[in-house]
Order: C-alpha cells, then sequence, then structure tokens
C-alpha cells in the first residue's frame, strides 16, 4: 500500500508516519520542506506538487493547514489562503488520479464553537464564530461539492471528512500546557463548582481510526473524531495533579461568586472575565458514534483517561 500525506512534519502527521511505517506502508510525503524521516520513499514541498502522481496512492491524507490561533490574531483572509486554497489543490489532484480514498482533516469548530444540547453530532447545521472554523468549513464545502459535481469521477472513490476535537498525546502540549502549569505552580483551580464536560482525541485512538479508514471500505462522508468518554475539567485537574506526584487545589467556591468576580473582570481587564469563565466552564461533548459504527467497533483501543495520562507522563519526562 502507498500513501501520500501532506503536513506530515506536524505532531499529527509524525505520529501517522511512525504507525504506518511499522505496518510496512509505502509513505510520501507533501510538507514546506522539514526533513522527513529517513524511512519516507519521497518528500516533496508545495512548490513542486506539480511532480507528485496521485494515481500511485492508495489513499492521500490532506493533514497541511493553518492552525487555530488561540489569541485570535489571525484575519480570515489567512486561513482561507491556506486551509481552503491547499484543499482545493490536493483534492483536485486527487479527483483527477486513481487514487481509492481522500481523508481530510477538518475540525468540530468546522460545526460550532458552542454545544447545544448533550452532544454534537454530524447532523448540526453548522455555524462556525471564528475564522479557523469558518475556514474548515469552506474546505469541506468545496470538497463536498465537488463530489456532487463529479459522480463518475467518484466512482470507486471514498473521501472522509474528520472533524477531530483536540487531539493530545506524548510530545504535544497544546492547550493542556495551560492547566498543567496553573497545577504544576500549586495555583488553585477556582471552578471546582463548575462540573463542565470535554471530549478529547487520544492521538492513539486517532491512528487507530485512520487505519481503519486506510485499509477497509466505510462509507464516505463527515465524521466526528474523539475519545469515547467526555473528561471533566476537575477530573482533568486532579490527572494532573497525579502525574506531578502531587495533590491538585481545586477550591469550591460558589458558582454565583465566580461569576461576580468575571463579572468585575470585565471592567478591570482581569484574567478572569465572563468570556473566559464561559469558555472554562462550558460544556463541550462529541458524539464518535457515527465513526464506531461505520468502522463496525464498540469502542476506541485507548480509555479517554488512560490517553490523557500517556500525554500528562510526557509534559514531566519532557
Amino acid at each position: 500500500m502507498n500513501l501520500l500525506i501532506t503536513g506530515a512534519s506536524g505532531f499529527v502527521g509524525s505520529n501517522l508516519l511512525k504507525s504506518f511505517n511499522k505496518r510496512g506502508i509505502v509513505l510520501d510525503v507533501i510538507d514546506l520542506g522539514q526533513p522527513a524521516p529517513s524511512f519516507v520513499r519521497a518528500a516533496y514541498h508545495w512548490d513542486d506538487i506539480d511532480a507528485v502522481y496521485f494515481s500511485e496512492f492508495d489513499a492521500v491524507i490532506h493533514l497541511a493547514g493553518k492552525a487555530h490561533d488561540t489569541g485570535n490574531r489571525a484575519q480570515l483572509e489567512e486561513y482561507i489562503n491556506v486551509n481552503v486554497g491547499l484543499t482545493k489543490i490536493v483534492f483536485d489532484k486527487f479527483l483527477d488520479s486513481d487514487a481509492a480514498n481522500f481523508i481530510y482533516f477538518s475540525s468540530v469548530k468546522a460545526a460550532t464553537d458552542s454545544v447545544n444540547g448533550e452532544s454534537l453530532t454530524e447532523d448540526v447545521t453548522p455555524t462556525p464564530s471564528g475564522p479557523y472554523g469558518q475556514s474548515k468549513l469552506m474546505a469541506e464545502n468545496y470538497i463536498q461539492e465537488q463530489m456532487r459535481l463529479n459522480p463518475q469521477v467518484m466512482s470507486g472513490k471514498r473521501v472522509y471528512i474528520l472533524r477531530p476535537c483536540m487531539i493530545h498525546g506524548p510530545g504535544n502540549k497544546g492547550n493542556l500546557n495551560l492547566l498543567y502549569k496553573v497545577v504544576s505552580k500549586g495555583v488553585p483551580w477556582l471552578l471546582g463548582q463548575f462540573e463542565n464536560l470535554r471530549s478529547f482525541t487520544s492521538i492513539r485512538n486517532l491512528e487507530f481510526i485512520i487505519e481503519k479508514l486506510v485499509e477497509g471500505d466505510v462509507e464516505s462522508g463527515v465524521y466526528n473524531v474523539c475519545d469515547d468518554v467526555p473528561l471533566s475539567t476537575n477530573r482533568l485537574i486532579e490527572l494532573i495533579g497525579d502525574s506531578l506526584g502531587k495533590r491538585a487545589s481545586v477550591w469550591n467556591l460558589s458558582t454565583g461568586f465566580v461569576k461576580g468576580v468575571a463579572k468585575i473582570g470585565d471592567y478591570l481587564h482581569l484574567p478572569l472575565n465572563s468570556l473566559r469563565l464561559q469558555k472554562l466552564s462550558e460544556n463541550y461533548v462529541v458524539s464518535n458514534a457515527k465513526i464506531k459504527a461505520a468502522l463496525g467497533v464498540d469502542s476506541l483501543p485507548v480509555s479517554s483517561e488512560d490517553g490523557m495520562v500517556e500525554t500528562l507522563k510526557s509534559f514531566r519526562n519532557g
């Protein structure tokens, strides 16, 4: 089997390369010129994409894109140029080739920034509010439009649009690093009364899903990707404390008091304000029922807590 992976030097790409290499799969990559592992057969720069013969690949995994800027400094145009522009180039070449499978890495942010109801499912009407999510949805729409316009070309092909939650694993701290620093410095967590739940995606579960999609015959579609069970922020704080060998300090201040402090923060520009409190305390639970049904599995191989413990352990070792 031959695979082409774009954006392979990133966290997800580098892990997929190692995973597929262990299975003896031939790998080519397209990136920005970063050195590729020695086991990669061919590494192309984006400037040389016309030299890539897409028909020799069984599957194309499109990871390349502009990552979510949590500081909200990037403009929509920047996201569109990369997340939409590169997707158009790669997907058009896939359509013109004999490659059978295409996997596009979108994001749950393409669906919504806030989950209403018990959990987010794939049948929600997308309403992304930020430029990152908007650009990801635009790329999704382009792919689906081209599939509708080219039914004959799509015969025998499979296209998967994946919407993962926050992906974590050894070597990738991401937003978890903020909570890790809070606990490691002994700063008390003030939101113990807010029992919010959030879905995460362990890199090991993601690898399992991608391998199944590449090697199987799963129906084309949009699929959420996350671990089976969401974690509360309070439980996450406890797991961080355990990884540090210390008891995390969680304060159970009344929700009314905390909301009052946040309102004061709106006026005094304090670190805790109403918007930040909302983000820290809201639920963001995602359903992975559709992808599990498509793969024919009842559960993913790594539990939410085991995956998180593996990630947190790497923080300390790193």
